[in-house]
């Protein structure tokens, strides 16, 4: 599947089918606790007047009405900063706060086109790389999101005295407040540079790297 919002509603369905089957295997559980915010509900279904779906999120009208269990969902009605801010009022870990946000449909949407498990393999390498870098040159808590996405396309490159024809990584890195607008984080050329070597001469299959400068609007912080 390559369609965007259809590969999400695949993961999303997959999420429900757990639920469904967790819910059948604990009988004593009543609830289920859902992480929605503000953004997802904006993103998945009109609010208010003739707003269109940007992004289907699968905890937004995706269970079914014959699930056994209950909702709560406190976080529903707050943007993410005031999400973090409810956090630093209950004393949650800054370490656990200051955590990038990862998309509910996980690496499935960071892959552009089909989904196979060379793919994810080679995207997470990939992403480790990016993300412990971020870490050890103190650039993590600077960014508000940031990761890799797998293009699919396939470029010429140069690997020692062979010519090569492999994959594209993008390189995602944003500044932003509540998630609705975001700038491109500014990352230092060296840095890039460095990110860039590493993913190249680690990660099989990949020859070339790029950084994506979009801002949110008109792109999205996720590329599907």
């Amino acid at each position: 599947m390559t369609e965007p919002e259809k590969k999400r509603k695949i993961i999303g369905k997959g999420f429900i089918d757990v639920f469904e089957a967790e819910s059948e295997a604990h009988p004593d559980c009543e609830w289920l606790g859902q992480g929605t915010i503000y953004p997802d509900v904006i993103e998945s279904i009109s609010v208010h007047g003739p707003s269109v779906t940007i992004k289907s999120h699968h905890n937004v009208g995706g269970l079914p009405e014959k699930l056994k269990l209950k909702m709560v969902e406190p976080l529903r009605m707050l943007f993410k900063d005031e999400v973090r801010r409810v956090g630093r009022e209950l004393g949650i870990p800054a370490n656990i706060l200051s955590r990038h946000p990862f998309p509910g449909p996980g690496l499935g949407i960071r892959i552009l086109g089909d989904i196979t498990p060379a793919k994810v393999t080679m995207l997470q390498e990939a992403d480790a790389i990016y993300i412990g870098k971020l870490k050890s040159h103190g650039l993590y808590d600077a960014v508000w999101q940031a990761g890799t996405i797998l293009l699919p396309i396939q470029s010429v490159g140069v690997m020692g005295d062979e010519r090569t024809y492999e994959q594209t990584i993008a390189l995602r890195a944003v500044n932003s407040t509540d998630g609705m607008t975001a700038e491109w984080s500014h990352l230092p050329y060296e840095f890039l540079a460095e990110v860039s070597s590493e993913i190249i001469n680690n990660v099989k299959g990949i020859n070339r790297v790029v950084y994506d400068i979009s801002t949110k609007p008109p792109a999205t912080i996720e590329w599907e």
